[in-house]
């Protein structure tokens, strides 16, 4: 179908499907298998200039007006190889989103154009009490003189270890529950600032995911993003804006499994003909085809309404799009491996890592059932402001 991407759009498409094509799949089962982080990867996709395609034109970007649906459209191209590789690339987003939406041109001018030519970026919210419940947080930031000393620590980040930049979230004013959040950049290399393991997971295994600790860590005070006490908000506008990306990354994963299965039914013979003549399978292929287009078409006019209305309230059509594609994911892939058959649960073919991959974006920036509340929520608050 017709996405009527732009120009530039469909150019950024094109690059990240080429780089996929050639430098992804030919290493991803390896990149899977060691769980190692995929640096010359990266290094490609900074070269190709995909980095900058979420950052501000003035910042050395070129997201123009469309940073949401840019991110999403290189997401899902490189998901479709690889939905753990890609995360070095989606996951950066997350983690500048905190800056893009909350920080004064000053820090913007210092390290949007990093990010820009390459340099991996991590979002820190989630603790081992504070998942969902976003407001849970222990991790503490102390006024001290001209800085704030963080202790505390943050489970399962995404880049964690290998990113330079993390925006971190912290209580500064215990006593005022969310109104008591703040958010900060910390470096990774700050005095005070260090690493856990690295988690051995189910999917998303060349993804690397790590416990973040900090003990008596000193940022300076031009570290904090947005003024003091507004953590919770910058958090709550970085998932309105991330979370269709993870519905691309899910939008991908399983348009790739699907284009997997449609070759794999058209190559394995049963019966002296093609697996895809049974109508039995056909319309497994179809119902797989149709949830895929539909969550695409979700996911992208959800991605340009938020580019192009950014003073809206889109939380919950934000929800509704990660929701929906990796509730999708997760039945195409599984669907992908019954077509294989006994082949699609074996590793050397890569519908079986589809589908654990596929599992985290259920999980991640918000389980579905809480993206499931949001909505609810939202969708009743609109008929409540209507009837006003």
């Amino acid at each position: 179908m017709d996405y009527f991407l732009t120009e530039e759009q469909q150019f950024m498409k094109d690059v990240a499907k080429d780089l996929a094509e050639k430098k992804i799949r030919p290493v991803s089962a390896e990149f899977d298998e060691t769980g190692e982080f995929p640096w010359e990867i990266v290094k490609a996709i900074a070269e190709a200039d995909l980095f900058r395609v979420f950052i501000p034109d003035e910042y050395g970007g070129m997201a123009g007006d469309s940073a949401i649906m840019n991110m999403c459209v290189v997401t899902e191209e490189l998901s479709k190889v690889d939905g753990g590789i890609s995360l070095a690339f989606a996951a950066t987003g997350l983690g500048t989103f905190p800056i893009l939406v909350s920080a004064s041109d000053e820090q913007k001018a210092k390290w949007l154009p990093r990010i820009a030519d390459g340099t991996v970026a991590a979002f820190a919210l989630t603790e081992a009490n504070a998942g969902s419940n976003a407001a849970g947080l222990a991790t503490t930031a102390v006024e001290d003189g001209d800085s704030y000393i963080i202790n505390g620590t943050k489970q399962w980040i995404t880049n964690g270890g290998e990113a330079d930049i993390y925006t971190v979230f912290a209580v500064t004013d215990p006593a005022r529950g969310p109104r008591g959040l703040s958010c900060f950049v910390v470096e990774k290399g700050t005095p005070g600032f260090t690493f856990g393991k690295k988690e051995n997971k189910l999917g998303i295994r060349a993804s690397a995911t790590r416990e973040l600790i900090f003990t008596d860590c000193r940022v300076p005070k031009e570290n904090m993003i947005g003024r003091r006490g507004t953590g919770f908000i910058t958090a709550m506008k970085t998932f309105d804006r991330s979370r269709p990306g993870v519905a691309a990354q899910a939008v991908g994963i399983a348009a790739g499994a699907l284009e997997l299965a449609i070759k794999y039914s058209t190559e394995r013979k049963q019966f002296d003909q093609p697996i895809n003549n049974f109508q039995g399978l056909r319309f497994m292929l179809a119902d797989m085809a149709m949830k895929v287009e539909s969550a695409r078409a979700l996911v992208y006019s959800t991605a340009r309404w938020i580019d192009t209305n950014p003073s809206e309230k889109f939380t919950a059509y934000s929800a509704m799009a990660k929701c929906y594609a990796s509730d999708m994911a997760m039945s195409v892939t599984t669907d992908a491996v019954q077509v294989f058959g006994g082949y699609g649960y074996m590793k050397e073919y890569p519908v079986e890592k589809m589908m654990r991959d596929a599992k985290i974006t259920q999980i991640y920036e918000g389980t579905n059932q809480i993206q499931r509340d949001e909505i609810g929520r939202g969708i009743v608050a609109e008929v409540a402001r209507k009837a006003k």
